[in-house]
């Protein structure tokens, strides 16, 4: 990975492209994000930069935490990743990652933990066909078969009922269309996971020919 940026989705609205057509968007709020830490082959085995996004307030941050920003004079922050970056002699300690890394037209790849929605059946979390709705049915919305007698178990991988969402989503290859760098605005075509309010990662995409 050449480069990536942490954000906050915002929500979802539409421009105009300049051909006229509409162009449903996200809005995501990304940067300023902070480098916390530099971490490379010689001292940690791999190469990586630690970025921090959104102040955090002093009350809700703990005396570890608290230390580990004092120790590079930094501002404490809500959010820490690592990003896996190739160029990590390219960024130092405090510098500042704006929305202006990215600009318009790149494709990138967005990360973010989808919406929870709690306990739900077979057919909602995984598009099963439901049973015949008559009264003599009496098999509407269940999960249905559960394998063959003989084992007389469950096999591994069985699609059934369970909790549904508050995953870890990446969805590729997304086309970033505006780039607000005096408002650390970056707005990307189509969906990407998660509520509004959501920790985002941006970077660039894998798929991009």
């Amino acid at each position: 990975m050449s480069k990536g940026i942490l954000g906050k989705k915002v929500g979802m609205t539409q421009i105009f492209a300049e051909d006229g057509h509409v162009v449903p968007v996200t809005v995501i709020l990304a940067g300023p994000c902070t480098v916390v830490q530099k971490k490379t082959t010689a001292t940690d085995g791999y190469n990586a930069v630690q970025v921090g996004f959104d102040i955090a307030k002093e009350k809700r941050v703990n005396k570890p935490s608290k230390g580990h920003f004092a120790k590079v004079n930094v501002t404490p922050v809500r959010f820490l990743r690592e990003l896996r970056l190739e160029n990590v002699d390219d960024y130092q300690i405090g510098q500042e990652i704006k929305a202006d890394i990215f600009g318009a037209g790149e494709k990138v790849d967005v990360v973010g933990t989808s919406k929870g929605k709690g306990f739900a059946g077979a057919i909602k979390r995984h598009g099963f066909h439901r049973g015949p709705m008559k009264h003599g049915s009496k098999y509407h919305r269940r999960t249905g078969s559960l394998g063959a007698k003989g084992p007389a178990r469950v096999y591994k991988g069985r699609k059934l009922p369970g909790r549904m969402g508050g995953v870890r989503v990446t969805v590729q290859n997304l086309e970033i269309i505006r780039v607000d760098a005096e408002r650390n605005l970056l707005l990307i075509k189509g969906a990407v996971p998660g509520p509004k309010k959501g920790l985002i990662l941006i970077k660039p995409s894998v798929k991009a020919k």
